[in-house]
């Protein structure tokens, strides 16, 4: 049978009964001693703050008040995938590894709530209505989030919106990634292409996978990826083929580079919408017998570290995944404080030329 570690309590956190204890002073006299209030001796105080100070302890928490009033103390993170893809994402991953590690030590829990799944009219997961949350924060920018939102709001539950669309009432967190997009695509203009592909994100909820032509290039409903197409434009680009993936995992990018690579005028260079998807356009390149750059030049998007593509290393837009997290987690923190009015912020992103990109082949 399998030992449990317990950690030793000299290890652990200390606690204000710990400080009471330690002082000689009931927990509600320690107490007093931190919120100033009430009737207590000077000394008594100095010798409480004084012992918390030897202890380590840096008072109590600061939603502890707000906590009391009723609250659960749980922050919603509602993800825009089934949780089995969205655990696969390394972006996903450390987005929610920043929320945790800003969430945590104000003992505040996450609850993980399942987005709407590959349905073309998506249902709303019942913890949406349901689940006791303090506030919600959503890691997904989609049109359909909008039924999301509705839900929240007839609950009356504060919204974090992670790369979404500016909307009255909710705070945003998002990214220059628009811009950055057009970095990346002038950067292969620059090298001198002008035969340019993109690999796409969903265009919507349902999630459909293929070449997209012009009808489908105007229904493009998902933020997110209306934004990354935008920025191709910007750069003065009309992809000569577009090829819309139904999720951001490798699979998906080795197919988008088969079928790329393989049409009779294929493209020089790749714009993709994640790094996860140009691995997998690199491993199709590679499975094609054709050389990166020499013969394609390959652009993701997120700035992660994929050892497994060694020796190529990405020509990538690196954006600040942990921190976007810990944004989005000091946001949601700060709007369980009453009064507070919701804010956004956008963090920049940044070119990163790795050994993906060259310029194009001799024609």
């Amino acid at each position: 049978m399998p030992t449990i570690e317990r950690v030793p309590v000299s290890q652990q956190r200390p606690t204000l009964a710990d400080v009471a204890a330690a002082a000689g002073v009931s927990v509600s006299t320690a107490s007093l001693a931190f919120s100033g209030a009430g009737p207590i001796a000077a000394a008594t105080r100095e010798r409480v703050r004084q012992t918390a100070a030897d202890l380590g302890y840096t008072g109590p928490n600061p939603l502890g008040r707000q906590l009391r009033r009723g609250r659960s103390g749980i922050v919603g993170v509602v993800v825009g995938d089934a949780l089995r893809r969205s655990f696969r994402d390394p972006v996903s991953v450390q987005v929610l590894d920043g929320i945790t590690s800003e969430l945590g030590p104000l003992g505040l829990g996450v609850l993980l709530i399942p987005g709407p799944l590959d349905v073309a009219e998506p249902v709303i997961d019942p913890l949406i209505g349901s689940a006791a949350m303090d506030v919600a924060i959503m890691l997904w920018g989609g049109t359909v989030n909008d039924l999301v939102v509705d839900a929240l709001r007839r609950r009356s539950i504060p919204i974090v919106l992670v790369e979404g669309r500016r909307q009255p009432g909710l705070s945003v967190i998002g990214i220059a990634d628009r811009d950055g997009i057009r970095q990346a695509t002038e950067h292969l203009v620059g090298l001198g292409h002008t035969r340019i592909a993109a690999v796409t994100l969903p265009f919507g909820p349902d999630r459909t996978s293929g070449f997209a032509d012009d009808e489908r290039l105007g229904d493009v409903r998902w933020d997110l990826t209306r934004r990354r197409l935008g920025g191709i434009h910007d750069a003065g680009v009309t992809p000569v083929a577009v090829y819309e993936t139904s999720a951001s995992l490798v699979e998906h990018g080795t197919e988008a580079g088969r079928a790329l690579l393989s049409l009779p005028e294929r493209p020089t260079a790749i714009v993709c919408h994640s790094d996860l998807l140009a691995g997998g356009v690199v491993l199709a390149a590679r499975e094609l017998g054709l050389r990166v750059p020499q013969d394609v030049s390959v652009v993701g998007f997120d700035g992660l570290d994929l050892p497994w593509l060694l020796p190529d290393v990405l020509t990538t837009v690196a954006q600040p995944l942990a921190e976007k997290g810990r944004a989005a987690g000091r946001e949601a923190a700060r709007l369980l404080v009453e009064g507070e009015e919701p804010a956004s912020v956008e963090l920049p992103v940044s070119l990163v030329v790795g050994t993906t990109t060259g310029p194009p082949p001799a024609s």
